[in-house]
């Protein structure tokens, strides 16, 4: 996606900021939900950052990779604000598939590089340079991260299996 100040004449920096969260915003939250565990950070963290978007306005170049990159660190701030204590989303307040439950608190045992690396690529299919941009990496970081963190979620999930 292009610039804000890029879009047609008719179209205002609110408007396409708008239309991204038409566009992105349900990935962006259930992005967020299996990153953090937690559906009030997910939507906390979604809101906050179309909320920035909208009043920075045109001064965002690229509105969708900062966009993603905002969600992210306004999630795992929340996280570490909470004392890094993670409510995986196991209460009862969201329901979800037993093999969505155990994919998700397998998430929360990654590290939260590893865990948005994850997520990132192969959940919302960033190539890696994004990835890196949107977690403030390199890409040799996140390949290492993507590496670990995929070696982990294995194991993981096969001891689910298992117990």
């Amino acid at each position: 996606m292009g610039k804000v100040q890029d879009a047609p004449a008719e179209t205002s920096p609110e408007q396409a900021i708008e239309r991204l969260y038409l566009r992105l915003g349900g990935r962006m939250w259930r992005a967020i939900l299996a990153f953090a565990g937690d559906p009030e950070v997910a939507s906390d963290a979604v809101a906050e950052a179309f909320a920035q978007a909208l009043r920075r306005g045109d001064e965002i170049r690229d509105p969708e990779r900062w966009l993603w990159r905002a969600v992210f660190r306004i999630a795992a701030g929340e996280l570490k604000r909470r004392s890094r204590e993670t409510r995986v989303a196991s209460d009862d307040t969201y329901e979800m598939a037993e093999a969505d439950r155990e994919l998700v608190d397998a998430l929360a045992r990654l590290t939260e590089k590893q865990r948005a690396a994850v997520l990132l690529h192969h959940a919302i299919g960033h190539p890696i340079r994004e990835v890196a941009a949107i977690i403030g990496s390199t890409p040799g970081a996140v390949k290492i991260h993507l590496l670990r963190g995929r070696r982990r979620l294995r194991a993981l999930l096969e001891e689910s299996e298992d117990a």
